[in-house]
Formats: structure tokens, sequence, C-alpha cells
């Protein structure tokens, strides 16, 4: 369990964040206190009526008084009319541009540390703590706001009225906050529990989705729910304890309600017994107690909304601590590009094994390579480190450009003078990758391809689905381009939705071209033609292909076997 942060270090995150809808917030303010005047206006017209109907009162005619009263119930009704579409437009606005910004910023973040955290949780924090937040900066603390506003202003009113009563009302007050200091940490605690409990449901629920055909084929149905169950058997009880715990306080408080309303109550109708009050001040008493007691029974409900809001802020802080990546301008260099590791170590976190030891290597501009060896010896983890995707422990990857032009075989390019550059996110508009497996998104064909280059031409789109070998089934499909895929390109075969992903990537206008086994659901057939047309129309491109297939090694013109270290 993580330490709960401090209240100033939650605070300030507020504040912050807060300066971003600080208008809908002051709206909801204003709104809000508009009603707070206008439901003490509507009890003073309410006893201004009745002195008036039982002559205590003749100030005006019961004619103006009803007026009076009319107009205010409409004032009430516009203002409720205003705060909904006030929640309805700026509302939405407000949690859409909150997870946009969180949303960018999680795509910019260090994609090693961005991976300690499961996709589900993530989703979670965005969808549920987002909302929380932002209900919560303008909604919860304007209506905290007016709901003190109302205590303060039925207070005064009752203590012109009679101050005495008052003061034995707001007696209770000492008993809330005795009640809501005893259990908020704790509050804080089985609240943090319950939303993370929260997040690994749906964790469970999304991963579960996603691989139902592992599931099915594995005959791990049972097991799926079985460890449904134990989360949500966790979250109940994490529920009840929570809920246990809070009994105590609400029952307490309900009590002391009941208390002060009875003694105003008594108070009031012996009051009109002995002739020292109106039936209309009576009435105005009883309403009176209601709109003191009704915002001490607001406050007791805030604590624990006050306690979800610190949770969210506190889980959305952790993600903002996720380093982001360094916000460099593009860095693009003229093909032909070759890439140098000098004496690179990497290891995903201190304690596990080293992936690369003192590793060493050279692309050469233009160069064709095989890289082959056996699972875990790096080939993966290589071609991260080339993306800076991951950065190296120790040791350094540098992009070089070939101050000649010259591919390799066109010549000996001189080093003596060639532009290298550490390789960086900035670097990595140098590349175009294929990764392993099923890469496409929900959506047409046509729009796949369309993320390798969103400017490309129709020509360009035919050209590259040629060479990919995938022209000929995409022009058979119904709809062509416009087919559309399902998530994980459902609806196309694996060979068909490997090749659409070479198609795309071969869109991208990047000198070094990385293939991660992106042949190994084809047939050798077809993988022979994708090969030979990527090689022939590679131009001055560094290609780098990972496999474990021997048709690559034929187009390849430096071969790297990579061993796995020992621990």
């Amino acid at each position: 369990m993580k330490n709960l942060r401090t209240i100033r270090q939650l605070v300030a995150w507020l504040w912050k964040t807060w300066h971003g809808y600080q208008t809908q917030a002051v709206l909801n303010t204003v709104v809000g206190l508009l009603l707070v005047a206008a439901d003490l206006a509507f009890v003073w017209a309410t006893k201004l009526a009745i002195d008036i109907a039982t002559h205590v009162n003749q100030s005006v005619s019961l004619r103006q008084a009803i007026v009076l009263l009319s107009a205010i119930i409409v004032l009430q009704i516009l203002l409720g009319v205003a705060s909904r579409w006030i929640r309805a437009i700026l509302g939405v606005k407000a949690k859409n541009r909150e997870q946009a910004v969180l949303f960018a910023r999680l795509l910019g973040s260090k994609w090693q540390q961005l991976k300690q955290h499961h996709s589900g949780h993530l989703l979670n924090r965005i969808e549920i703590d987002v909302a929380g937040i932002i209900n919560f900066l303008t909604e919860t603390l304007p209506s905290f706001v007016c709901t003190l506003v109302q205590f303060v202003g039925a207070f005064l009113f009752l203590f012109w009225m009679d101050s005495t009563l008052a003061c034995i009302i707001v007696c209770i007050i000492p008993v809330f906050l005795i009640c809501s200091r005893l259990y908020v940490r704790k509050m804080r605690r089985l609240t943090h529990d319950v939303r993370d409990t929260e997040s690994r449901i749906q964790a469970i629920l999304q991963e579960s989705l996603q691989h139902t055909l592992v599931i099915k084929t594995l005959e791990q149905t049972a097991g799926a729910l079985e460890k449904l169950g134990v989360a949500h058997r966790r979250l109940r009880g994490e529920i009840i304890t929570k809920t246990k715990y809070s009994t105590v306080s609400s029952t307490l408080m309900s009590a002391g309600f009941a208390v002060g309303y009875m003694v105003t109550f008594v108070w009031g109708v012996v009051s009109l017994e002995a002739g020292a009050i109106t039936y209309g001040a009576l009435i105005a008493f009883i309403q009176l107690v209601g709109q003191i007691q009704t915002p001490v029974r607001s406050l007791t409900k805030y604590i624990p909304v006050f306690i979800s809001a610190f949770t969210a802020g506190e889980r959305l802080m952790e993600l903002e601590e996720i380093p982001q990546e360094e916000s460099e301008e593009r860095h693009p260099i003229a093909a032909p590009v070759g890439i140098r590791l000098e004496h690179v170590h990497f290891s995903y976190t201190p304690e596990s094994r080293c992936i690369l030891r003192d590793f060493t290597h050279t692309f050469p501009p233009g160069s064709i390579t095989a890289i082959v060896g056996e699972t875990g010896s790096g080939k993966t983890t290589l071609i991260r480190l080339l993306l800076a995707l991951a950065q190296p422990t120790s040791g350094a990857v540098h992009l070089f450009a070939d101050p000649s032009g010259k591919a390799v075989g066109q010549g000996d390019a001189s080093c003596s003078s060639e532009q290298s550059v550490p390789a960086s996110p900035s670097t990595r508009c140098n590349f175009a990758y294929v990764p392993q497996g099923n890469t496409l998104l929900s959506g047409t064909i046509r729009e796949n391809l369309l993320m390798g280059n969103p400017d490309a031409t129709e020509l360009e789109m035919t050209e590259a689905l040629h060479t990919a070998a995938a022209d000929g089934f995409v022009a058979r499909l119904p709809k062509g381009l416009e087919t559309l895929c399902g998530e994980m390109g459902d609806g196309l075969s694996e060979g068909q939705a490997q090749r659409i992903a070479i198609a795309r990537t071969l869109l991208r206008k990047a000198p070094i071209l990385l293939l991660d086994e992106a042949t190994s659901s084809l047939d050798s057939e077809t993988e022979r033609i994708v090969l030979q047309r990527i090689v022939e129309r590679r131009g001055n491109r560094t290609l780098i292909f990972i496999t474990h297939r021997p048709e690559v090694l034929k187009y390849a013109t430096h071969t790297l076997h990579l061993e796995r270290t020992p621990r």
C-alpha cells in the first residue's frame, strides 16, 4: 500500500487543477448563492403571507404577498434550469478536456515506465477518477460553499428571530466535527482500497475480453470467472467494512438532527401558546431549522465526497509523475542512415537479468541486416533501444548519416565527417516499424493505412499494398479500402492483417525500416514475394529484420547473432 499524500499536497494539486475550470465553478457558485438567497426569501415571504392572513401584519396586502411568493418560486425554478444547463454544457466540456490532457500525457510518457501500469488501471483512472475530480471541482466545491452560506444565512435569520433557539440548534455542530475527525483518515484508506479493487476488476474484465480466444481454447472460462469472483468478494468485503465504519457517525448525526427538530418544535409551540410568537413565526422556525440542519447533514455527506476526490486526486497524481519523453523537435536525417551501438548495457530493472552486456554493433547505412537468436536473447529489446522506447543502462546509441549519400554496395562511405545524433524520441521519425503480432486498430483499412502517412495519396496506398502483396485480396473485398476491421483486425485473417500492417509502415517515409517477425503469419510463397518487393523497392533505406525464418537470410547483407546472456 502506498503512503497517502498529505492534505497540503492534495490541496495544492486540486488548486492548480481548479484554475483550468474556474469559469464553470464560479458560475455554479453564483447560481447556488442566488438559490440560497431565494430559499431564505421564500421563508420570509411565507411568514409575511401567514402573518397577513392571521391579521398580525398588514404592511402589504395578501395579494401582494402571494405575488411576491410566486415570483420567488419562479426565480427558484429558473435558477434550477440554469444550474442544469451549466452542468450539461460546461461539465461535459470540462471532463472531455481533462481526459484529453491526461490521455495526451500518457501517450507522451516514457514507454518503459508507462508499461508498469496495467491498461485496465489506466482506463479506470481516465474515466472514473477524471470524472470524479471534475465533478468535485466544478460542482461539489461550489455546492459546499453554498451550503456553508445557507447555514450561516439561516442561522443569522433564526438568531434575529430568536437568539436562544438559534444557539441551541447549532450546538450539534461540535458533535459533527468530532465524528468527522475520528473517521476521516480511516475512510480515506478504505476508499483508496475500494478504488484500487475496482480498477483491478476492470483490468480483469478488459484482459479477459481481449483474450477470449485464448480463454476458450484453453477451456479456462471457469478460471476467469473465479478470478473475477475473488476480486468481487474482496470489493464486497471492503465496501462492507467501509459501510460499517461510517454507520456509527451517520447514526449519531441523525439522532442529533432529530433532537434539534424536536427542540425547535416544542420551543415554537410553547412560545405560540404563550403568545410570544405568531403562527407565521412558528412556521418560519420549522423552515429555518430545516435550512440549518440540511446544510449540516449535507456537510456530513461531503466527508466521503471529499475523501473520494482526494483518492481520485492521488491516483491521478501518480499518473502525472510518470516521466515524460523529451519534447524536442523531430530530427529527420536524410537517407541512407546507419546506427551505432557502443558498449551498451541494458536491463529492465536493477534486479532483473542484464539483457545486453557491453554490446557494440554498427548497422551500416543502406544495409539489410537480419537479427537472429534464441528467445530471450534481446532481439525485441534491441529494437526498443533503437526506437528510444527504452534507454541503455549504460553505453550509447547513435544514428549517423552517410555523408557520401551512398548506400552499402555503392562505394565506401567515409565516416570522418558523418552526422551523428544520439537516439532519442526526436530521432524516432527516422524509423518505420512493424511490430510483432496483429497491430491493426478498429476502423477501415484506409484509416489503418493513413496512420502510416495521413497525407498518402491513393496511388501511394496502392503501391504500398502491392509491395506488401495485399492489393489482390483488398481489391476483392466488397468495400475495398473502406472495409471495416474489428478490434485487432477482426474480420481479416492473421496473414491479411499482417500484410496491411506492412503496407501501413511502408507508407511512412523513413530511412530505416524495422520489421519484427513481420512475415511470421505468411505462407512461404507470399513471404518470398513480400520480402523480394521490399528489398527491390527500398531505395536507400536501411532494413533491419528480426526473424526466425530462413527466407529472410537470403536477402540480408549482414547477419547479427544474439545470444542469451547469463544472469
